[in-house]
């Protein structure tokens, strides 16, 4: 998919420059996701696919020798619908450490500490996972699932303009109320969903955001996803992106009656999926406005690789290579 393609173009065009990058067996049917209050929600999981995925980083000292390489990846993590389990670890002596955090609660990355690679040395850092990805049934009684009237303070992001989501554009804001009426709950979301589908065209091209998809009629997924997180978040509804391999789509949240809540995927590019997802595809990271301590200066809608890294006497360069791939 377009922005993890040139997220990992990026990462490699900068390092070779020896500068900072700065771009993620069937079981039960019917178990239920987690919800973000308390007590079960009627969404339910569907047929299970097990898969193996290998993410990491390998980087070759070119030309001279190479110290102070720190790298970060995004790596699969646990979702309701997602297990992750590591199968294999592939860590080069020169290695000095690996370690793990979260963004967010939507990213989780793997930090990657080299000293030193002599000249033409070559350090990895590859997991190999397994991922066990169900797929998501529709709610048995989507009616009486309404907008939350008051939103969690974790859960305010996703009410929040990101980059590329200009949900308080004008034009935007008067799409979804227009598409919106007088429904509400469910309804409302659907109506969204079957507006923006309906207003954009799918095509391949460059990114336009959200915006820029309203006013030219089309885009890919991304665009899709875009316009319709934006239209939820300007009629109160939290909404954020779902980073697939090659892929993304939106989730909405709505609670119930007693106030429990949950997300809800939907399809935006391709055949309609409204509230349910049929794709098994290994999920990245989840939302569209990260924080990165290793590049603070603004707000990244896909977490994507970074490394830094400096040369020896100033002979060598770190080649890097990063690896998301199926195992």
């Amino acid at each position: 998919m377009r922005e993890q393609r040139r997220a990992i173009s990026l990462s490699l065009l900068a390092i070779a420059c020896g500068c900072v990058v700065c771009g993620n067996g069937n079981r039960a049917r019917a178990q239920f996701l987690e919800a973000a209050g308390p007590g079960p929600t009627r969404t339910t999981l569907g047929d299970r696919r097990v898969q193996r995925y290998r993410v990491g980083v390998v980087v070759t000292a070119v030309g001279g020798p190479c110290r102070g390489i720190y790298a970060t990846t995004p790596v699969p993590a646990d979702w309701p619908e997602q297990e992750v389990r590591v199968v294999s670890e592939d860590f080069s002596p020169s290695v000095r450490s690996t370690r793990y955090r979260m963004l967010a609660d939507g990213v989780k990355q793997m930090l990657i500490s080299i000293p030193l690679l002599e000249a033409g040395e070559e350090a990895r850092a590859v997991v190999t996972y397994e991922l066990d990805r169900a797929a998501i049934l529709p709610p048995v009684d989507p009616t009486s699932l309404v907008v939350p009237k008051r939103v969690d303070k974790d859960l305010r992001i996703f009410l929040q303009p990101s980059p590329y989501i200009e949900s308080r554009h004008s034009r935007i804001v008067k799409f979804a109320r227009d598409a919106a009426g007088e429904q509400e709950g469910w309804a409302l979301v659907e109506s969204l969903y079957d507006a923006v589908r309906e207003a954009v065209t799918y095509r391949e091209g460059e990114l336009r955001g959200a915006a820029r998809a309203l006013d030219d009629g089309e885009g890919d997924c991304e665009e899709l996803t875009c316009l319709f997180i934006a239209a939820c978040r300007s009629q109160g509804v939290p909404a954020r992106t779902v980073w697939v391999e090659g892929h993304c789509y939106p989730e909405f949240y709505l609670v119930d009656g007693e106030g429990s809540g949950a997300w809800y995927p939907c399809q935006a590019a391709g055949a309609r999926a409204f509230g349910s997802m049929p794709d098994q595809l290994p999920i990245l990271q989840k939302g569209d406005n990260f924080r990165d301590p290793d590049r603070p200066t603004k707000p990244l809608r896909y977490v994507s690789e970074f490394v830094t890294g400096s040369a020896v006497g100033g002979g060598g360069k770190p080649h890097v290579q990063y690896i998301r791939e199926g195992a």
